[in-house]
Formats: C-alpha cells, sequence, structure tokens
C-alpha cells in the first residue's frame, strides 16, 4: 500500500533511509552520514511531498518530491526486487507527471532500477554537498 506521509513517519523514514543509504552509498563517510540524515531530518522531510510504503502495517520504504524533482527514493534493503520501488515511482510520476533526480554515479544499485524504469540519463556532475559525481535523470511518462 502507497500513502501519504504524516509527521508520526519521520523515525521510519530516517531510519529507512540510513538503512537503505548504507547499502546504496558506502562511499560516503560517517560524517557525510551524519550531515544527510540531519539535513533529511531537519528539513527535507518538512518541505517534501513524501509518499510511504507499507507491507503488514510496517513503513518499508518512501519517495519524497520537491516539485517533480525525486529528491529520494529508499526502500530497506530486504523488500528490494518486490516492485514496491516501481509501486512508489509510480505514484511519484502520477503525483507530478515528467520528474527528474540525480543519481550518485557511484551508486549502481539506484542507477539500475532508474534505468530499467525508463529514465534517461543527462549530465554527469560534482555534487555540491559532498563532492561525488552524479548523474541527472529524467522520466516523461508514455
Amino acid at each position: 500500500m502507497i500513502r501519504s506521509y504524516q509527521a508520526g513517519d519521520k523515525p521510519d523514514v530516517i531510519s529507512i533511509w540510513q538503512e537503505a543509504s548504507k547499502l546504496a552509498h558506502p562511499f560516503l563517510t560517517d560524517d557525510q552520514m551524519d550531515q544527510a540524515t540531519t539535513m533529511v531530518r531537519d528539513h527535507f522531510l518538512d518541505i517534501a511531498e513524501t509518499y510511504i510504503a507499507e507491507q503488514d502495517g510496517q513503513a518499508v520504504g518512501f519517495v519524497a518530491l520537491l516539485g517533480n524533482e525525486v529528491g529520494g527514493l529508499f526502500l530497506r534493503p530486504r523488500y528490494h526486487g518486490q516492485k514496491i520501488g516501481k509501486a512508489l515511482m509510480d505514484k511519484a510520476v502520477e503525483a507530478q507527471g515528467a520528474v527528474h533526480l540525480e543519481v550518485f554515479v557511484d551508486n549502481p544499485i539506484g542507477r539500475r532500477f532508474y534505468q530499467s524504469y525508463g529514465f534517461v540519463e543527462g549530465i554527469e556532475k560534482t555534487d555540491p554537498v559532498f563532492g561525488y559525481q552524479v548523474l541527472e535523470l529524467t522520466f516523461t511518462p508514455g
């Protein structure tokens, strides 16, 4: 089930983000992870349009949108491969139509998912916060 984010979901979202980021972003240092967690918790979730994926009443993933930018799509790793990420991205596209995002070049999990979903790669650039290379990706529905 996909539902809208509620304020009480914040601890689950942070936990999902941390668990998924450790797998997808092993190159981030502990300090960078702490900095990113603070940004997500104290700023990002308060301004994003966020949707939660639930299974058996438990939050297992989320997608967060800033307008038509996908600011984050994360799942607990044990739920990968169950089409939950696709359902979340479908919700984002339903809500916004064409969407865009940035993914770390060194995140093969995310890059494979976005490629299989149909995103088109754009320019590669340096992330201004962490200094790693990111790819701009866009998706335009049907």
